[in-house]
């Protein structure tokens, strides 16, 4: 594992280029969003993202998120209609998971089998830089409910050390997860406050 420490506002470059070598070859990193830290993986590396279940202790039925570079490339990962790009656009970048229909692109085993998948541009330059040539899971990087912890090093010791690689901003403003919004329904809902 390495660990490569940075500020959230003025990073080296050369930390998202090694994160994203680290990722195109089946990696998992510990990344910071703006909200949480994520675990972050290649999401069309099914090893990989099986790996992000495992160090979280999820259910593989339970789907895991997408992290996009911008809004344009949520069309990538989804089918999206015109009122929800509306939507879309007024809430990101942002502290949101929006939850679309799935494009066939996005492997299965990422949503649980659902026919659904929930999509995040976080307001966090980081993050998405590393999302710049595919996508990557986003999902807290804790064990299944239990706590999220602000910090990498109390991080690493709940999840026993096993990631690849750490991008350490150190800790972060804020210790809750995204707001999640279902947009599939006719009136959206709300999934997570």
């Amino acid at each position: 594992m390495k660990i490569l420490k940075t500020s959230i506002d003025d990073f080296d470059e050369g930390i998202i280029d090694e994160a994203v070598e680290v990722l195109a070859n089946g990696g998992v990193i510990l990344y910071p969003t703006d909200t949480v830290y994520g675990l972050g993986a290649n999401i069309f590396d099914k090893q990989a993202v099986k790996r992000v279940f495992e160090l979280k202790n999820r259910s593989f039925l339970k789907p895991l998120s997408i992290l996009v570079s911008n809004t344009r490339a949520i069309d990538v990962v989804a089918d999206v209609t015109v009122r929800q790009k509306e939507i879309i656009a007024s809430h990101l970048p942002g502290p949101y998971t929006f939850i679309l229909n799935r494009n066939t692109i996005v492997p299965r085993s990422v949503t649980g089998g659902s026919r659904l998948v929930g999509v995040r541009v976080p307001n966090c330059e980081i993050a998405c830089r590393l999302a710049s040539i595919f996508p990557i899971t986003t999902t807290s990087a804790n064990i299944s409910d239990e706590e999220v912890l602000p910090t990498p090093g109390e991080i690493l010791e709940q999840l026993n050390q096993d990631v690849d690689l750490v991008i350490d901003v150190g800790k972060l403003d804020t210790n809750h997860a995204s707001k999640i919004v279902d947009l599939t329904k006719v009136v959206p809902k709300i999934i997570r406050k």
